[in-house]
């Protein structure tokens, strides 16, 4: 009798163990499902991103200065030059563009020139 006590206790400590076995393929299963969701979402994510670092690398407009340095500037990336025609439009002198902008008085004067903001 104590035999067949001792054989239903193993049986349901194996059917209990069994479930938990069972669980633990679902959580594997899941957990592989949200990594591969992850990687997805991650390359999509690093597509976008180049897609808009391509965009602006193509905005950039080299705005021509009228210093007589004779090594070649770089170009004021068209956005900055939005920002000086906006600040210049709210009223805001050369100095305080250029301070904003941080970009030099003669390079703020030459984008407004060159965009006919000022004569």
């Amino acid at each position: 009798m104590d035999f067949s006590i001792i054989l239903i206790a193993i049986g349901i400590i194996i059917v209990f163990a069994s479930f938990f076995l069972n669980n633990t393929d679902k959580h594997a299963d899941e957990l592989e499902k949200v990594s591969i969701s992850l990687h997805q979402e991650t390359n999509g994510l690093k597509k976008r991103l180049k897609a808009v670092e391509e965009e602006l690398m193509i905005g950039i407009n080299p705005v021509s200065t009228n210093s007589q340095n004779t090594f070649r500037e770089k170009p004021i990336h068209e956005i900055i030059v939005n920002q000086i025609l906006t600040l210049k439009s709210q009223g805001y002198s050369i100095d305080d563009i250029a301070e904003r902008a941080s970009l030099t008085k003669e390079q703020v004067s030459s984008v407004l020139q060159s965009k006919g903001a000022i004569g």
